[in-house]
């Protein structure tokens, strides 16, 4: 029992022991030197490149807490030595989530309780993200300068977002007011992906919906100068292929027979040369063909019904006659086409007009031939706008020897606009902002920029740049617009 008792004493006399020492460890806490913070020494934490100056900041408990929590900052001039007089506010701002507005937890101005320290102290209301903002008012050295640091409790340790750049990241990056910083917990968190600016051949398909039509320039249209009557009718339906010199029908026009007798009278009066030749040009002029005149000279008589002969080869696409019809004068008795080439018309639209020329090579596929493909270039822009559809019509021209392409038949356009070696990003990766594009290129070391870019053709998923990234330049391409969010938070840009 005395031994028990012994026992206890002891553990009595060490329990007190060690009490006294945590709690004299504790109430010195307020005299540890200002190059400690929570046991921690101050030169280790992380600098910052602001313009001119650096600086350092740390927060005391080192991982932030809900509740008051001290903010450290230490600030060296370019010569490495502490600036002191720089006036420094502060506040920590939860963003607004839902329907929970914004909330600001403000520090103030900072003070400063050693040549080139400065603290504050930031009561943080609940757990999450704080992001925190730091204004540096008008210095004779530093000017004036906005950083955004990204502070969290649970979470030890800030970085910083924008206004600065860590020291020995080795990374050559722009400390300007719009870089800014995420971490790649976050980047996870918002699908943030990236692709670099590269040269590559940049090729426009233009598709457009065409037409097979009658190549204009090979019609032929069968009229009288006379009137007349149809005789024998032999090209008598529509499809009917002829030659040229083939017979096509028998006319009867009284004017004409008249013309007839009045040549052989002139011919039986022993006229003079001029008024053979008057009489025999008049027969001429109404198409009599030569071996009808050679006939009528030397048969010596007028002829009722002359036939009259195909003047180009081709298929009867269209026929207004029929055995012992009447015609007038100038009326289109028939019309022949040479289907040996076609036509094929295409639209396209306004927009892509200017990068269409005359012998751009174009591609033509046929539905009824899937199997088949026809090359071609342009022939002819026509020079108006179909206002109803707002596109312009193209014209190509394509051998048909086989008689495959048949007029009315629907065509398949593809035009190949090419415009070389060119700097491209993908489509992804241009936010358009009003009259800007921006891109955000990725400096490395989670710091991210936003550059206006002039852009041009887009293409094959890409497009072209003219000016403010080079190649090789690392720029978004997912997640663009949570981002933008981010940079207009962490940056206090409103637009590009």
């Amino acid at each position: 029992m005395k031994k028990k008792s012994i026992v206890v004493a002891l553990s009595v006399l060490v329990f007190v022991a060690w009490g006294w020492t945590v709690f004299t460890d504790r109430s010195n806490k307020t005299v540890v030197e200002p190059r400690q913070i929570s046991g921690v020494a101050e030169d280790v934490d992380p600098r910052f490149q602001v313009g001119p100056a650096e600086i350092s900041v740390a927060t005391d408990p080192p991982t932030p807490t809900v509740g008051s929590n001290t903010l450290i900052f230490r600030i060296w001039d370019e010569n490495g030595d502490p600036a002191s007089g720089v006036v420094i506010d502060a506040y920590a701002e939860m963003p607004a989530m839902g329907s929970m507005s914004a909330m600001r937890a403000a520090a103030g101005q900072l003070l400063e309780t050693a040549p080139g320290r400065y603290e504050g102290e930031v009561e943080l209301a609940m757990r999450g993200e704080w992001p925190l903002t730091v204004q540096i008012q008008e210095h004779p050295e530093f000017g004036s300068r906005r950083l955004q640091f990204d502070l969290a409790t649970d979470r030890a340790g800030l970085s910083i977002a924008s206004g600065g750049v860590l020291i020995g990241d080795g990374s050559a990056l722009d400390s300007g007011d719009n870089t800014f910083s995420i971490d790649a917990r976050r980047r996870q968190l918002i699908g943030l992906k990236t692709a670099q600016a590269t040269d590559r051949e940049l090729t426009k398909s233009i598709r457009a919906v065409g037409r097979v039509n009658y190549d204009e320039r090979s019609l032929s249209q069968v009229t009288l100068k006379y009137d007349g009557y149809i005789g024998t009718l032999k090209a008598n339906y529509v499809g009917v292929e002829v030659k040229k010199g083939e017979e096509l029908f028998t006319v009867y026009s009284p004017d004409l027979f008249a013309a007839q007798q009045e040549y052989i009278e002139t011919i039986n009066r022993g006229s003079s040369d001029s008024l053979n030749i008057s009489a025999r040009h008049r027969l001429v002029l109404w198409d009599m063909d030569e071996r009808e005149i050679a006939e009528l000279e030397r048969r010596g008589a007028a002829q009722d019904y002359i036939p009259i002969y195909a003047q180009k080869s081709g298929i009867v696409v269209e026929r207004n006659i029929t055995d012992g019809s009447g015609v007038s004068a100038g009326q289109t008795l028939l019309t022949i086409a040479d289907l040996s080439q076609v036509w094929v018309e295409a639209d396209i639209y306004e927009s892509d007009l200017e990068l269409v020329t005359v012998g751009t090579p174009v591609v033509v596929s046929i539905p009824y031939l899937p199997n088949q493909r026809f090359e071609s270039q342009v022939e002819y822009i026509y020079p108006y706008i179909q206002n109803e559809t707002r596109t312009a019509r193209l014209r190509l021209t394509l051998d048909n020897a086989a008689a495959l392409l048949k007029p009315d038949m629907y065509a398949e356009v593809s035009l190949e606009i090419s415009f070389g070696i060119t700097l491209t990003v993908p489509e992804e990766a241009v936010i358009v902002a009003g009259t800007s594009r921006v891109v955000f290129v990725d400096l490395g070391g989670g710091y991210l920029k936003p550059v206006q870019v002039a852009t041009g053709q887009r293409a094959q998923g890409y497009v072209e740049i003219f000016d403010g990234i080079d190649t090789g330049d690392v720029v978004v391409t997912s997640g663009n617009f949570l981002v933008a969010a981010e940079a207009r938070l962490k940056t206090g840009l409103q637009q590009w």
